[in-house]
């Protein structure tokens, strides 16, 4: 695994740290998605989770209070309460409190049944976990999913990110998502920050956690050290 910080710009610290795939020899995600069949799905989810957790408290997430965000496979998950007891049981075994783990899900796997995600959602929710869409903005679903079901945090997707600073339609539909989730107590990450410029528009807006190369690359094996820009005292809110 390697590990992202999701920055709290209102402190300047790691919120949370999402946990991203890797090879063995830190190869990327695509080479080892790729390997991931219908056949294996659930064992490669399973496997993640407890490597997700293991790689976080061995790079030291414990010294600190910042969640562990992990990104799940609905089509993986056939019972919610069966298919997380490996992830009670291995943070259970390195100390890891589970009110600090928050399962991400991506819009762009396909759901072919909404019911059964919004399912695992209350349960996570029901569970004391923290459940987050991600690359919201994107993929299958879109903001009828909000309509479905409510996860405590959304990812904004990076193409609705990217160049926002010159982008008039793409600032009014980030704070229009804003304000809808705000209205639905729901929080609001920002993935795929380059800039200074897109740091500092998507600040203006109102967001308040903010991810991205321009704070910190994902560390292989470790937690990497956050950069902010000059302007980190734009307000937030």
């Amino acid at each position: 695994m390697a590990f992202q910080p999701i920055v709290d710009v209102t402190t300047g610290q790691p919120f949370a740290y999402e946990a991203l795939v890797r090879g063995a020899d830190g190869a990327g995600a695509a080479s080892v998605l790729a390997q991931v069949t219908p056949e294996n799905r659930y064992a490669f989810d399973q496997q993640c989770r407890v490597a997700a957790i293991e790689g976080a408290v061995a790079a030291g997430i414990l010294d600190g209070d910042a969640r562990l965000s992990i990104n799940f496979l609905p089509n993986a998950v056939y019972s919610p309460l069966a298919c997380i007891q490996l992830t009670l049981k291995t943070a259970h075994a390195t100390g890891f409190p589970t009110d600090r783990l928050i399962f991400e899900f991506t819009e762009n796997e396909e759901m072919t049944d909404t019911a059964h995600v919004k399912t695992i959602v209350e349960s996570y929710t029901a569970m004391g976990f923290g459940t987050a869409i991600d690359d919201f903005g994107a993929g299958h679903a879109g903001l009828g999913l909000l309509a479905k079901f409510q996860t405590d945090y959304i990812k904004l997707d990076m193409d609705l990110i990217r160049g926002i600073e010159q982008s008039l339609p793409r600032r009014m539909i980030v704070e229009g998502v804003v304000r809808i989730a705000e209205s639905l107590r729901i929080a609001v990450i920002a993935e795929g920050i380059e800039t200074v410029a897109e740091y500092e528009t998507l600040a203006g807006l109102g967001i308040r956690y903010i991810q991205g190369y321009l704070l910190a690359r994902p560390g292989f094996r470790c937690l990497p050290a956050v950069t902010l820009p000059e302007t980190r005292r734009v307000a937030v809110g």
